[in-house]
């Protein structure tokens, strides 16, 4: 990742009054988290890092991303990790291959076997590296 531009998001999932997970995007801009569709465009090598912040109490955490396309090299890989700010998923992007591929985070429930997919963002490429 040393080459690579760095987008960071917050991905915070809390549930409705039925229950129902609820996903809310936001990006930091000028010191303010501001919404976001959580879908970006890339016309550098970027990694998109999304952070999750879980207010459901059910032990979410992020297993993956599926993709609609994954054959089409969108996105060359994906990492989980965490750090000071908490777990996070990063989608590693060259901006080599023009396109969109869109995708959905697979998250666990603790103390379940059942997985959870969020909505779908995408990520556009340029293709201008």
């Amino acid at each position: 990742m040393s080459n690579q531009h760095l987008e960071e998001f917050t991905l915070t999932v809390t549930l409705n009054k039925e229950d129902v997970p609820q996903f809310n995007y936001t990006q930091l801009e000028n010191g303010q988290n501001v919404p976001v569709t959580g879908s970006f465009v890339v016309s550098t090598p970027t990694t998109i890092r999304y952070y999750l912040i879980d207010k459901t109490e059910k032990g979410l955490e992020f297993t993956g991303a599926a993709f609609t396309t994954p054959f089409d090299n969108v996105i060359d890989s994906v990492e989980l990790g965490e750090d000071q700010r908490g777990p996070y998923i990063d989608l590693i992007d060259s901006d080599a291959q023009p396109g969109k591929t869109g995708f959905r985070f697979v998250l666990s429930v603790k103390n379940s076997k059942l997985l959870m997919m969020s909505p779908d963002p995408e990520v556009i490429n340029r293709g201008t590296a």
